[in-house]
């Protein structure tokens, strides 16, 4: 579907889109006068746009300290995921990477692209990190670390059972989760969440990523580096690969589905999490990612295109969750109405759909329980054809007046 069809599709996404258009602007004016941070926060937009727009809720110590922690762990990452560097060189890398954060005078050329940059001007990064309040410099430390030492082990090891993915996860992703609450506690905006929760809310992060990528990830060149487990897809055939192939893709899907049902478990910590956030920058920075994987799953479940293609969220889907995501009422309805998206594609043929029900309906009584929920319908695709007809009108009737006032904000 073009651009107009969208637009047609789905008028209520326009005014979203627009904010987010402009808000994605002004991040190229707030960029600081200093070398070091001019390249952090250039670099950030670079390698995560979206990440960027959503870290400009925070304020600026707090900001500054999670733009180096993403970009510390981005580096780390782009050190586990380059193939072409060798096992023996990788590993001794990865296990003293938190080390080098101390030393101006260590490099190690890796990656492509913007990560190649990222790590030939590495430099930069640890000078912003040098400038942080120690106690956030300890916290970063700490995280890379263990993060490090936990993709190591992984680069010697597969995810072969569920216990291993789990643990694998927690590496690279429940650790953010644990470090981010650590710096929020420092900042002195959050108590210090427990380890449990923190850790939820990464992996469930993490899951929806690995899910959604595997099509990337199973052609990635010169060699694939897959962490779906052997213990779920082996259910469904003998090698990982098999499942791009189309004459495979009733098992395809049928493992999709598990992989998507086994990353629901974690919905429920995510929600108690987000609900003792006390700052509104801090819940905003964190709800809206959690909504956005919610989002995904619902949207890859039992669809054959993750093996075929790119599946992801509508860009004026997205701009609206980042506009609307305000409140924990917010975060409740967004959570019941896509889990009862993802209901809706349920089949009764599927090996897991009993599971699979079963979780989605732990998700809507949680949502349920807090009796601030209006399931108003807001991310469903219902029939509303009357509804955008007469708002399609309005939209073109005020697009122009609109955008001569987003330009005179962008003065």
């Amino acid at each position: 579907m073009g651009l107009l069809g969208t637009i047609m599709e789905h008028p209520e996404e326009v005014y979203p889109m627009l904010k987010l258009k402009m808000a994605a602007a002004r991040l190229s004016k707030q960029i600081p006068a200093e070398e070091h941070w001019a390249f952090s926060y250039t670099m950030l937009q670079k390698v995560s746009r979206s990440f960027a727009l959503v870290i400009q809720q925070l304020g600026p110590e707090l900001r500054n300290a999670v733009c180096v922690f993403y970009l510390v762990l981005r580096a780390l990452d782009t050190v586990e995921d380059d193939t072409s560097v060798a096992t023996e060189v990788k590993v001794p890398i990865l296990e003293s990477f938190y080390r080098h954060l101390y030393d101006l005078n260590w490099s190690f050329s890796c990656g492509t692209k913007d990560y190649k940059i990222l790590m030939d001007k590495f430099q930069l990064v640890q000078t912003s990190f040098l400038e942080l309040n120690k106690d956030y410099q300890e916290a970063i430390e700490e995280i890379t670390r263990r993060m490090g030492a936990g993709m190591a082990k992984f680069i010697q090891k597969e995810v072969e059972t569920l216990d291993d993915y789990d643990e694998y996860c927690h590496y690279v992703a429940g650790l953010v989760g644990l470090g981010l609450s650590k710096l929020f506690y420092v900042a002195g905006l959050e108590d210090l969440a427990s380890d449990s929760l923190s850790n939820s809310m990464g992996l469930f992060l993490q899951k929806a990523n690995i899910i959604r990528d595997y099509l990337e990830d199973i052609n990635e060149i010169p060699k694939s580096r897959m962490f779906w487990p052997r213990e779920i897809w082996s259910k469904y055939a003998n090698k990982l690969e098999d499942f791009k192939y189309e004459e495979n893709f009733e098992k395809s899907v049928q493992c999709l589905n598990d992989m998507v049902t086994n990353a629901l478990i974690h919905v429920e910590d995510c929600l108690q999490y987000m609900a003792l956030l006390k700052d509104q920058a801090t819940f905003r920075f964190c709800t809206i990612p959690q909504v956005m994987a919610i989002g995904t799953l619902a949207l890859c479940y039992n669809n054959v295109n993750v093996f075929k293609g790119v599946v992801k969220m509508r860009r004026g889907l997205t701009a609206r969750v980042i506009a609307e995501t305000n409140t924990m009422k917010d975060v409740y309805d967004a959570f019941y109405e896509l889990s009862a998206s993802l209901e809706s594609k349920i089949e009764d043929r599927d090996p897991n759909s009993s599971l699979t029900r079963k979780r989605v309906g732990e998700i809507k009584k949680a949502c349920t329980a807090s009796d601030s929920i209006t399931r108003r319908g807001k991310y469903l695709n219902e029939s509303r054809s009357i509804y955008n007809s007469v708002l399609m009108i309005v939209i073109f009737l005020l697009v122009p007046i609109l955008f001569a006032v987003l330009f005179l904000n962008k003065q």
